[in-house]
């Protein structure tokens, strides 16, 4: 699985719950949810925009220079945009949206194989504990580990091309984050759901890539289970 089959099984997720109904109305429950604490969070950072770029450059009196400040103004902008949208994510993940993904993939795996493959027997409630418990290693340590090296990329000479990097990474496991819903429920070991990332980079960078899209990056997120679960279904062939 490549780039571009990554970027086809996004977008053909979103195709699918537009046509069903619970997918749609779950996909709008957690568009809403992220919607709000992206208002939200993006208000609060960028409240800060000005004092951010100042402490990066002071802005140039004269010359040239003033057209290469509003490129970094701008860069810082669209890494400032990314930070809130993916912070947003994080926090309504743990909140709550993690559960309605799942819900979601389950939905998908039974309207495409007729049933869903459970592995345990777990409880309810110890399987909401593994759900969150899946959070930590797949989503919530590595973004925010990305976050961090964003931040300082901002006060370096390198700063572009470091968010450009990080902004790449992330998108990568919020794809996982996604793409990993059917083997963590069918309780795979984690060695083996971190060499399929491995082994299908290019897929995840080319499924998460339309997360860093401003504004469209809260629908595509919202329905990307869908997708994800699509995409697992047909490697598979299960």
């Amino acid at each position: 699985m490549d780039l571009l089959e990554g970027i086809k099984y996004n977008i053909k997720g979103i195709i699918l719950a537009l046509k069903t109904p619970k997918l749609l109305m779950l996909g709008l429950l957690r568009f809403v949810f992220v919607l709000l604490l992206t208002f939200l969070v993006s208000g609060l950072i960028f409240y800060r925009h000005d004092e951010i770029l100042t402490a990066i450059w002071i802005k140039p009196d004269s010359g040239w220079l003033i057209y290469f400040w509003h490129v970094i103004s701008y860069i810082l902008s669209i890494g400032l945009a990314v930070i809130s949208m993916v912070l947003s994510y994080l926090i309504s993940q743990l909140l709550f949206c993690v559960f309605i993904m799942d819900y979601m993939s389950r939905i998908t795996e039974s309207m495409i194989l007729g049933k869903q493959i459970q592995m345990s027997q777990a409880s309810w409630f110890s399987f909401l504990i593994h759900l969150i418990k899946q959070e930590i290693p797949r989503a919530i340590i590595p973004v925010v580990i990305t976050l961090f090296i964003m931040v300082i990329g901002l006060l370096s000479p390198l700063g572009p091309i470091i968010i450009f990097v990080s902004s790449i990474a992330a998108a990568v496991f919020l794809a996982w984050d996604n793409t990993d819903l059917v083997p963590a429920r069918r309780m795979y070991p984690f060695r083996t759901r971190i060499r399929f990332l491995k082994n299908n980079l290019l897929f995840h960078i080319g499924f998460g890539i339309l997360f860093l899209i401003p504004g469209l990056n809260i629908i595509f997120l919202s329905f990307a289970p869908v997708g994800a679960t699509l995409s697992f279904i047909d490697r598979e062939g299960v």
